[in-house]
């Protein structure tokens, strides 16, 4: 059984003001929460889960000493974000120092220009996973990474990308960056280029990315389109999914 005050509780975490305010953010879903009770369950603090997950994953949640309460269906779908809300939900702590090691010259990472949607960015974490890439760039108007939607579009990925909100003049003078590839509508067709390590910046869904940080960029690429597209542009998952794509062909072939 839920209480009241606990339900309130988890649901004024829907909100982004009280999630920074006690440092806690919402997973939902069996995928996310077995991989963060196995790989980070230091994070959760609170486990709501209906029976039928309780027995099935009875010895890793006593391994684990993850504070579990039992819920019914009913009492999950009151406090989730979830249209169909997925037989469990944790609360968790917000990252504390993660370890960021970055040598500009030799790694290869992402920046995000003002990512407005989470489900794009949510997107471009499990994307980021997919192809190895530890550590995105956010630039401060970025979505932000505790929104539930991020969350459940990484599909667990969250756990394994670190994701820093800097602005991009920063990145650069920090961890020494040179090589600084901008994604736009107008350039270079990068299956032509030699791609290298460096910093792979995606811009705002409607506007691209910034002029404050166009003079950055050392090298404006493009992913060509049929000469007959009548498409104004690529959604930012879709664009990111596709060069690092070629990025990663042209690092490991």
């Amino acid at each position: 059984m839920i209480s009241k005050n606990q339900i309130s509780f988890i649901k004024s975490l829907h909100l982004k003001k009280n999630r920074d305010a006690e440092q806690l953010f919402i997973a939902e879903g069996v995928k996310t929460v077995l991989e963060l009770i196995n790989d980070k369950n230091n994070l959760v603090t609170q486990l709501y889960a209906e029976v039928d997950f309780i027995e099935k994953n009875k010895k890793l949640l006593e391994d684990s000493n993850v504070n579990c309460f039992e819920v019914n269906e009913r009492e999950l779908q009151r406090i989730s974000l979830q249209v169909a809300p997925n037989k469990v939900l944790a609360v968790c702590n917000y990252f504390k120092g993660r370890d960021i090691k970055i040598n500009g010259t030799k790694d290869f990472c992402i920046f995000l220009d003002d990512i407005r949607d989470p489900g794009n960015f949510g997107t471009i974490i499990r994307l980021a996973s997919w192809f190895g890439v530890k550590t995105i760039f956010c630039s401060p108007t970025t979505c932000e990474l505790y929104n539930s939607k991020v969350i459940q579009a990484s599909m667990g990925a969250f756990l394994r990308v670190n994701c820093v909100y800097m602005n991009l003049e920063e990145v650069i003078k920090t961890y020494g960056f040179s090589k600084i590839y901008g994604a736009f509508l107008e350039g270079d067709n990068f299956y032509k280029q030699q791609l290298n390590n460096g910093l792979l910046v995606i811009g705002n869904e409607a506007n691209g990315i910034g002029q404050e940080n166009i003079k950055h960029v050392t090298q404006k690429i493009t992913i060509p389109s049929h000469s007959e597209n009548n498409t104004e542009s690529l959604n930012a998952g879709t664009a990111t999914a596709i060069l690092l794509s070629e990025f990663f062909r042209q690092k490991n072939y």
